[in-house]
């Protein structure tokens, strides 16, 4: 197993976003955006930048997380952009030795049921994304975001069977504020540990991110909700953790704090300073979750002797 984490988080800068890595004892970070840019949409100039900095630094970019195919890019439109996006990350993932890309499967159709979601037309999107990346050796993971595949995992799993080659990145922090539409109206929230259970066997990386659902938000896509240390709110965090560990998974854990930093000038530090703060804080407590999840595991083995 590794840890990871979106360190855009902890900093907007590549050089931040190093020094929060670092101050963890990490190696590696999940590139989404740097100084308010995707990977795949910074000019060259800003590319070889940063790429010269990771490897001065010894930090690597474990996983790109893509904009390609997600909750912003409706899938009644052209698809030219996403396209481009995956021409252009594949030579950066290349250069910097990136193995795994994180996509979606394209907005939910808010005017639409649940059924009458266009699953042919994302199916026949993915089939062609999807091979452009394992062609060039790269895995892509889907997401269970505010997309199709986000549903519900009834929704996830019809997805993943129909588009071969793309496992599952598991976000155990979307769930709790997510709807379920699989079991109808006024569709309740998801639960993180119903979904994983049923989703298990399709997971290649999991992203731990933790939230306690508040309130919808007008016609916002995402609600209204309050992120917690992994743990400490209703993403199921410990006992999915405690799972994977028994069960043997062996891939990466990436941090996604989301969480509202508070920080105070008087105390002679500043917001960047508690961002990063923030993102240490939060690795170091699920280093103690998953060592405690390790412990159990262990002991649970012993006990079957």
């Amino acid at each position: 197993m590794y840890l990871t984490g979106f360190a855009d988080e902890a900093s907007p800068s590549i050089d931040g976003q190093i020094k929060a890595t670092l101050a963890l004892g990490w190696q590696n970070i999940e590139s989404r955006n740097i100084d308010g840019k995707n990977i795949h949409d910074m000019d060259d100039a800003a590319f070889d930048v940063v790429a010269g900095k990771l490897e001065d630094a010894g930090v690597h970019i474990n996983c790109f997380g893509s904009a390609i195919a997600n909750w912003g890019k409706p899938v009644d439109k052209p698809y030219d952009d996403s396209l481009a996006e995956v021409k252009r990350a594949i030579p950066r993932m290349q250069r910097l030795g990136t193995e795994m890309v994180r996509l979606m499967s394209f907005a939910v159709l808010r005017d639409r049921g649940p059924d009458d979601q266009m699953f042919e037309e994302r199916v026949k999107r993915l089939k062609e994304i999807v091979p452009m990346f394992t062609d060039a050796g790269i895995l892509p993971v889907h997401e269970n975001c505010m997309n199709y595949g986000g549903m519900g995992c009834d929704y996830t799993l019809r997805l993943l069977d129909a588009v071969p080659g793309m496992p599952l990145v598991f976000d155990t922090g979307n769930p709790p504020f997510t709807k379920d539409y699989a079991k109808g109206e006024p569709y309740p929230r998801q639960s993180t540990w119903e979904f994983y259970r049923n989703v298990r066997d399709h997971i290649a990386y999991v992203h731990i991110k933790d939230a306690m659902f508040i309130e919808d938000k007008g016609d916002a896509i995402f609600p209204e909700a309050t992120f917690t240390y992994p743990g400490e709110g209703d993403g199921d965090v410990v006992r999915v953790v405690e799972d994977l560990v028994a069960t043997g998974y062996d891939g990466g854990f990436s941090m996604e704090p989301h969480m509202k930093v508070v920080f105070h000038e008087e105390d002679g530090g500043t917001a960047d300073d508690a961002r990063i703060e923030n993102y240490v804080e939060y690795g170091r407590r699920f280093e103690a979750l998953l060592a405690a999840a390790t412990a159990a595991a262990g002991q649970g083995a012993a006990g079957k002797r």
